[in-house]
């Protein structure tokens, strides 16, 4: 006898079915402030965090194969619905689901939070338009130890798809401002005694150099442009420095993730260096 749980949501023409589809477009997510995970790990993350999985669609294998993150849905109160995989999949916006697929409310925090937190290490987003950019320099972040990743209002949507997707799991764990005027965020940036560093393939400032002479130990924030075009002069004059990453062979430039993990790292370096800041100076 097969004793295997039945699906409860077996048509994508289904009520909760078509709310959660609607949400891989930007202006539902806005109205609603919710938004789609993919994924174990992405799931499993924000289950992590309070008040923030909502409902939760599995398929049956997936719900057995990942019976922990099933439990840990639960237990934070989310709705979890064992769905087929065709509703799993009509659900999903990648080209080979995972089996599971959450909805999730909105995590932006408000800039002011960010500000009186006093921030080491930020990175801040200005007219990043890609969002596999934009999500894989949030993992970029987190995983250099910055406290905080501020998105202009020219950038992305942080909830796109495909950026939650990029950030694997990382969106759940720093604090994140969105729709933040560049100027508003260095001028906010400086109050708070942070650096601000514009990254720039044509910059006056070498990182290489920067690093050599210890000017890197403080606060900073990294500004990050767009894809293709950069910053332009008037964002690039907000800054303190611009810096470049130094092009040792014979590669034209670094796209935009890579220069960012470069840059991010090279301070999280800094700051943990003898003699580096670790914490703010109070003015």
């Amino acid at each position: 006898m097969n004793n295997a749980p039945t699906p409860e949501l077996i048509s994508p023409r289904s009520p909760r079915v078509s709310a959660a589809r609607r949400l891989a477009k930007r202006n539902f997510r806005g109205k609603e402030r919710l938004f789609l995970a993919e994924g174990p790990q992405a799931v499993r993350e924000a289950g992590a965090q309070p008040d923030t999985l909502v409902e939760l669609f599995a398929t049956v294998e997936a719900a057995e194969r990942y019976a922990d993150i099933i439990g840990l849905a639960r237990d934070t109160g989310a709705r979890v619905h064992l769905a087929s995989e065709q509703v799993v999949a009509d659900i999903s916006t990648t080209v080979t689901p995972q089996g599971l697929v959450g909805i999730c409310r909105f995590l932006d925090t408000p800039f002011e939070d960010i500000l009186r937190a006093r921030p080491k290490l930020v990175a801040v987003l200005a007219h990043v338009r890609d969002p596999g950019n934009a999500g894989t320099v949030l993992r970029c972040a987190d995983a250099a130890g910055a406290e905080a990743v501020v998105l202009t209002d020219a950038s992305v949507d942080l909830y796109n798809p495909k950026a939650v997707r990029a950030s694997v799991g990382s969106l759940f764990h720093l604090p994140v401002a969105v729709g933040v005027p560049v100027e508003r965020a260095v001028a906010g940036l400086k109050e708070a005694g942070v650096r601000i560093l514009a990254a720039d393939g044509a910059g006056e400032h070498d990182l290489d150099e920067e690093l050599d002479k210890g000017t890197m130990g403080g606060p900073a924030a990294w500004v990050f442009g767009n894809e293709a075009w950069g910053l332009p002069e008037e964002t690039r004059a907000l800054a303190d420095a611009v810096v470049r990453v130094p092009i040792h062979g014979k590669a034209e430039s670094l796209n935009l993730a890579t220069a960012a993990a470069v840059c991010l790292y090279a301070s999280a370096r800094a700051q943990r260096a003898p003699g580096g800041c670790r914490s703010v100076t109070e003015s």
